[in-house]
């Protein structure tokens, strides 16, 4: 099968967009002989998109180097072709296949899913029809191809219930290796499916959705969740107790191909203070838990010299909150500056952005600056626990435009919680101060400013302060970001918003119940894939399969959840309790924030998964 694969290949690949996509033999992949290194488990490590978004995945990155740690293990790489590459496979029988051995997917052990956007959810089905492996887990008989999942999709896993055997809550370092083993005595020790599920369900963070009963009230409501099989009411994710001791895979993979982040990722911390209301990931990535400047900066080094990168973040959800990042940064900068690899710092924060940072980011290369103030008035910035201030945001404008900076991004949301035109308006007016402190402070007029806005329409997510919240109508939230733009009539100002469309979508299936199974499967034989491109977007197949299931997508949009309401993810435990975020949702319609963790512990509860008080960042 490997050398007629090879021989398709040689004959379609000349025809297709970006063929290096598809070939692997990378710089630093991992090859190993199934003979010589006496391999008993294979698995094709899935990534429900294109190359260039997985292959910038970090996550990606260090699960394929601890499993392929894991003597008699082989991990490999599989993505989802673009358009031509699938239309060009399925004419001429090439099943999909994984770069390293291009041995079909279908002869692998486990087949492992990375799922971190909602919209890649038909993609998920496209790789196992493309590779010949059943939809449905129902349907996959015996311990061959066990389909599972992981990533920031999975806190809500109920609309993949139909389509995987279980699924891996949290961060996968050490529940990935004891999947692994589980699977490998069930192998040889000739269990069936079902004795395997049952003993990878004893694994702390793994969630099996066929050992739990979902039972509906007429209303289509969920009436309760009934676990099966002496499964756990709930399932309570995993995480990584000490980042300096975790695997960081300095020793990594250059792609063959321009890929959207291309260059080192360099993870300062997991975990956020700040709690803003809106932020999944916020929530869910608690506690904080940092890595010391020590490692961070051999670790650095180590990526560098191995894979000859000129560019490296810092990356986190907040990384100018990173306690030790003056003395990272000044160690990173001259080692950074004499090789001439630029030092980049995403994610900051408007109320602690120094003049001496800026001037350290500008030592090789002078970039963009990027900030999300959010919202554009300080009741509905409180409102979200942005914790920051208009003050904040001129003041970091003006050290910027003051040190030459001429580029700035804005991030906004529309249509949040108690959100009103004088909010949208207030986004308006926020920009124009923007531009005359660029006025007042510019070192360097002559270039003239661009100060980019882009608007994103607000989408509630489980396990956030607002995932009750009803998600406002697409028609609303074009009639707003209409009225923006009538309030941002500079010339120095560009606006962009994100598909309402796509965005109403996202939130059926963030907030879906397993029922939605059969909705993703009407939409995916009616065409849909890559919906996350628009490209590829087509809205009026999704519409046609919400008709075909006799679903109202505004049950899960804008009908809100009730705050008694069984949801369909009351299964998972990501730390946070419910009585936390019910809290915050009542802060929120008061106006009144919730102090960053450094002010004092709020109660979410996520410091009972460590042993002890490290999550002070």
């Amino acid at each position: 099968m490997k050398k007629r694969i090879d021989e398709a290949l040689e004959r379609i690949l000349p025809n297709v967009q970006k063929p290096a996509r598809y070939v692997g033999g990378e710089y630093n992949q991992t090859v190993k002989d199934l003979q010589a290194d006496s391999i008993d488990l294979r698995v094709a490590f899935c990534f429900p998109d294109t190359y260039e978004i997985g292959m910038s995945n970090l996550g990606i990155r260090i699960l394929y180097g601890i499993m392929n740690q894991m003597p008699g293990v082989w991990c490999e790489r599989v993505f989802t072709p673009w358009g031509d590459m699938e239309e060009a496979m399925r004419q001429v029988g090439v099943p999909l296949y994984a770069l390293e051995s291009h041995d079909p997917v279908k002869d692998f052990d486990m087949i492992a899913f990375s799922v971190g956007y909602e919209m890649s959810y038909t993609n998920i089905l496209t790789m196992l029809d493309l590779a010949g492996v059943p939809l449905h887990a129902a349907d996959r008989e015996g311990l061959h191809n066990i389909v599972f999942a992981g990533g920031a999709c999975t806190y809500n896993p109920e609309p993949l219930a139909d389509f995987f055997d279980f699924f891996s809550l949290g961060e996968g370092e050490q529940s990935t290796v004891e999947i692994l083993e589980c699977y490998r005595a069930a192998k040889q020790a000739g269990l069936s499916k079902a004795a395997f599920l049952e003993n990878v369900s004893k694994i702390p963070g793994v969630y099996v959705p066929s050992f739990y009963e979902h039972r509906y009230n007429p209303d289509g409501t969920l009436a309760e969740i009934v676990p099966l099989h002496g499964a756990p009411a709930k399932v309570t994710k995993r995480i990584v107790q000490d980042l300096d001791k975790a695997y960081y895979p300095t020793k990594t993979i250059v792609a063959s191909t321009e890929i959207v982040h291309d260059r080192m990722n360099l993870e300062v911390m997991r975990g956020c203070i700040r709690g803003c209301r809106f932020c999944q990931a916020g929530y869910t990535y608690r506690p904080v838990r940092p890595r010391l400047p020590e490692t961070l900066f051999d670790q650095a080094v180590a990526s560098l010299e191995d894979s000859g990168c000129h560019e490296i973040t810092l990356s986190s959800l907040s990384t100018s909150d990173y306690r030790y990042l003056e003395p990272l940064t000044d160690r990173l900068t001259d080692y950074c500056a004499a090789r001439k690899i630029n030092l980049s710092v995403p994610s900051l924060r408007a109320d602690n952005f120094s003049r001496e940072l800026m001037l350290k980011l500008q030592k090789v290369r002078k970039s963009g600056l990027t900030f999300a103030p959010e919202a554009g008035t300080q009741r509905l910035r409180d409102a979200i626990n942005k914790n920051v201030t208009e003050e904040d945001i001129l003041k970091t404008c003006e050290i910027a435009f003051a040190g030459g900076w001429n580029n700035v991004k804005l991030y906004f949301m529309l249509g949040l919680p108690t959100e009103t035109d004088e909010d949208v308006i207030g986004i308006g007016d926020l920009v124009y101060k923007i531009y005359n402190t660029w006025k007042a402070c510019a070192s360097n007029k002559k270039r003239g400013v661009r100060i980019h806005v882009a608007v994103a329409f607000f989408v509630p997510k489980p396990f956030t302060g607002f995932q009750w919240e009803q998600q406002t109508t697409p028609e609303e939230y074009l009639r707003r970001c209409r009225l923006l733009k009538e309030h941002l009539n500079n010339k120095s100002v560009e606006f962009n918003y994100h598909e309402a469309k796509l965005s109403e979508l996202e939130a059926v299936l963030a907030r879906g119940d397993r029922r939605l199974g059969a909705l993703l499967e009407a939409a995916w034989r009616k065409g849909a894939k890559l919906d996350g491109w628009m490209e590829y977007f087509d809205y009026d197949k999704w519409i046609a399969a919400l008709e075909e299931c006799g679903i109202d997508r505004s049950f899960y949009t804008t009908r809100g959840f009730g705050l008694d309401e069984v949801l369909p993810w009351d299964t998972i435990d990501p730390g946070v309790t419910k009585r936390f975020l019910l809290r915050e949702r009542e802060r929120a319609y008061r106006s009144e924030i919730t102090p960053d963790c450094r002010h004092g512990c709020a109660g979410c509860g996520a410091n009972r998964l460590l042993d002890c008080g490290v999550c002070d960042p």
